[in-house]
């Protein structure tokens, strides 16, 4: 099954790293990539949040963020897991690279034009009556 896990940052303290401190950082999150190798699907570092817009309601365009929280949601992760406890598993590798992260692991479910609606165990019937 597929999972997405959010990655979520302080922006500022992500803007006040050094180029050193940086590439160090990301060298730690790239020997997790390796070792998840055929598990990990696309992942991304998200641009600043100042660059982001907010399209709403009937095409209401804002700049900026969706949310006014010190945490921004600076990149995410697709990974194709057996279970959920195996997609926590692979958080927990991700922020003992990176320790200041918040991970949300979260399950996916994929549509295809013109195919039926998956039924899967991604908790639709919670959100659903």
């Amino acid at each position: 099954m597929l999972y997405a896990l959010l990655a979520y940052h302080e922006e500022t303290d992500v803007k006040a790293m050094t180029e050193v401190e940086d590439n160090a950082l990301m060298d730690r999150l790239l020997a997790v990539h390796q070792r998840l190798d055929g598990q990990m699907g696309p992942a991304a570092r998200l641009g600043a949040t100042q660059l982001a817009a907010v399209v709403r309601g009937k095409g209401l365009v804002t700049d900026g963020p969706f949310a006014e929280t010190k945490e921004a949601m600076l990149g995410f992760y697709v990974l194709d897991c057996a279970d959920r406890a195996q997609a926590i598993a692979i958080a927990q590798q991700l922020n003992a690279a990176n320790p200041n992260a918040i991970y949300e692991v979260r399950p996916i479910v994929t549509y295809v034009p013109g195919a039926a609606f998956p039924r899967t165990d991604a908790g639709l019937d919670l959100v659903r009556p």
